[in-house]
Formats: C-alpha cells, sequence, structure tokens
C-alpha cells in the first residue's frame, strides 16, 4: 500500500497503516486478526455481538514484554444485540496469517469477565481466502504468503422527497 493510500485511509479512520516490526507483527494484522477471533470466541460463550472493533499499538521490542519480543497493546470495543457493552483488551506477542494470536487478552461483557486467553482463533485453520478489492493489501512479507485485511467502506445515502400540491 502505498503511503499516499495509508495516509487517507487514516484521515478518514478506516485503518492504520504500520510497517511492522523485524518480526513480521503490525497493528493492522493483530487488530484484524483479535477482532474476528474474538467475535467468534465471545459467541461461542454465548455472547451475542452486535459490533466488535479492535485497535492495536505496538511496543518497541526491547522492554515490550518480559521476552524481549515484540508486542502489539490491543483494545476491542463492542455491544451485544441488547446493548451491554463489550470488551477484549490485553498484549498480543504473535498473530498468524489471519487466523489467530498469541498473548495475554480479557473479554468482558456488561463488566462481567467472558473469557482470559492466551492463544485466541485457530492457528490450523485454513488462510483465509482473499477478495481482491481496489482497497486490498497485498500478502504480508514473511507472513507464508497469507493475505492481509482489506478495508471495506459502506456508505448509506438517504434521499428525501418532497411533493407539492397545486391548488
Amino acid at each position: 500500500m502505498t503511503a499516499s493510500a495509508c495516509a487517507a485511509l487514516t484521515a478518514s479512520g478506516l485503518v492504520a497503516c504500520d510497517p511492522g516490526t523485524s518480526g513480521g507483527l503490525s497493528a493492522m494484522a493483530v487488530s484484524y486478526t483479535t477482532d474476528r477471533a474474538g467475535t467468534r470466541a465471545l459467541e461461542e460463550e454465548g455472547v451475542p455481538v452486535h459490533w466488535l472493533s479492535c485497535s492495536a499499538r505496538l511496543n518497541s521490542a526491547t522492554g515490550a514484554s518480559p521476552s524481549g519480543r515484540a508486542a502489539a497493546g490491543v483494545d476491542c470495543e463492542g455491544e451485544t444485540g441488547d446493548g451491554a457493552r463489550i470488551t477484549i483488551t490485553g498484549t498480543v506477542t504473535q498473530e498468524i496469517g489471519g487466523r489467530c494470536v498469541h498473548g495475554d487478552l480479557t473479554a468482558k461483557s456488561d463488566g462481567r469477565r467472558v473469557f482470559r486467553a492466551y492463544v485466541l482463533g485457530d492457528c490450523n485453520a485454513p488462510l483465509p481466502t482473499a477478495t481482491r478489492t481496489p482497497w486490498s493489501f497485498p500478502p504480508a512479507p514473511g507472513n507464508g504468503g497469507a493475505p492481509r485485511p482489506t478495508v471495506t467502506a459502506t456508505v448509506t445515502v438517504t434521499v428525501t422527497e418532497t411533493r407539492t400540491t397545486a391548488g
């Protein structure tokens, strides 16, 4: 993705672009995978997810985690079908091809802890299929050719019709 496209998407609030770390950890991949795997895990625990949105920020490799490996802080917020607040927070130390994340993550719904996970998702699942759109991302380097997440923008247009009667 070009820098100008990253800047445009960042300015519109759609995505945060980052180059990743030497270990291949990127905030974009971490947030995307945590969102998908977290939604599935919450629903498996009986929490009906209406929406969930995750963001991640990379920490430096020096001192970011006890092992000295790169890590990303993750914050997810969302709602259940009945309006209860959902959060997933924690640290991710590894993201595997859009299938799973490793780290320490805690999910809560309406203030109640739903789960604490060290692996979230199915690391042995087949690679997600890539859909090429104008905003598709090329395969992540050093990630086994796994596709990066795509960005979809939805626009809702409301048309109001006014009629006047002659009279």
